[in-house]
């Protein structure tokens, strides 16, 4: 099976190339990675030029022009542009726990998708690994455990038996895009994230239930595929179930219309990279 990673980013290259770090030392490597670029600056294309020449698996950077808050659109035209069998999606500012990518291929079942976490690092430890130290994962690293879309203490380690047990306990855990997993033909299925959604929020849970709607169950991966998150201001909206949100509204009617498959998605895009074409655009 063949696992591409996706990751998106948008003008922060010092995380960006934390995580390529991390990725480029993982115990099962992915067969390629792709970042996946909501409209950065020319330092951000210079940093994945740069490490794509020692990068140990394919590298790739897919830009998008900078119109705001696209990360629906961004994603999309990444997971048009991979080859893989599967896709994990990660946010491009996470440091990577060397079995990450293993831990996903352990739990990774047809007629499902995976749903992991996030150690939510302080402002302190998060200069400290943009310096160049090293994460932590362990109950005692210095993370704000109480933050409600962060993992908790009780996770903050690494136990393969623990995380099967868990991952088939219950159906959940929070929906982030920021460490998720799919199969790349469910994907399709359901035609990605919903590109009418633009702004931060909602994009994310709205593709949830989609895939729900289609029949796939979601499962949570807890002691495993441990990601520290570099710490930076929320974007958060104080109410995230707002909706007056126009987001939020789209993703009410996935929900009470048990919507499967949205207009505006990758289809959009598969065209375009069909021969490993432009991956600007």
């Amino acid at each position: 099976m063949k696992v591409s990673v996706v990751a998106i980013t948008y003008n922060w290259p010092e995380a960006l190339q934390c995580l390529l770090a991390s990725l480029a030392v993982q115990a099962r490597l992915p067969d390629e990675v792709i970042v996946a670029d909501d409209g950065s600056g020319e330092t951000t294309r210079a940093l994945v030029e740069r490490m794509a020449h020692g990068f140990p698996v394919p590298l790739r950077h897919v830009w998008q022009e900078d119109r705001g808050f696209r990360a629906a659109r961004a994603r999309n035209r990444g997971i048009a542009a991979s080859r893989g069998d599967y896709v994990i999606l990660l946010d491009g500012d996470m440091l990577l726990h060397p079995r990450f990518v293993a831990d996903h291929l352990m739990l990774a079942e047809r007629g499902f998708f995976l749903q992991g976490g996030r150690i939510k690092a302080t402002r302190e430890e998060s200069a400290r690994l943009l310096a160049g130290g090293k994460p932590v994962f362990a109950p005692w690293s210095r993370a704000d455990f109480h933050e409600f879309d962060g993992s908790k203490r009780l996770y903050a380690f690494r136990q393969p038996q623990l995380a099967r047990w868990k991952s088939r306990s219950r159906n959940g855990g929070r929906v982030m895009s920021c460490n998720m997993s799919f199969w790349r033909d469910d994907l399709l299925r359901v035609n990605g994230f919903d590109e009418r959604m633009e702004g931060y929020g909602a994009e994310d849970r709205e593709l949830a239930v989609r895939m729900e709607n289609a029949g796939l169950r979601r499962r949570a991966l807890k002691w495993a595929a441990l990601a520290v998150h570099l710490w930076h201001k929320s974007r958060a909206q104080l109410d995230v179930n707002d909706l007056s949100l126009p987001n939020n509204r789209l993703f009410h009617a996935t929900r009470t219309e048990g919507i499967v498959r949205c207009e505006r998605g990758i289809d959009g895009h598969l065209a375009e990279f069909a021969d490993g074409g432009c991956l600007d655009g």
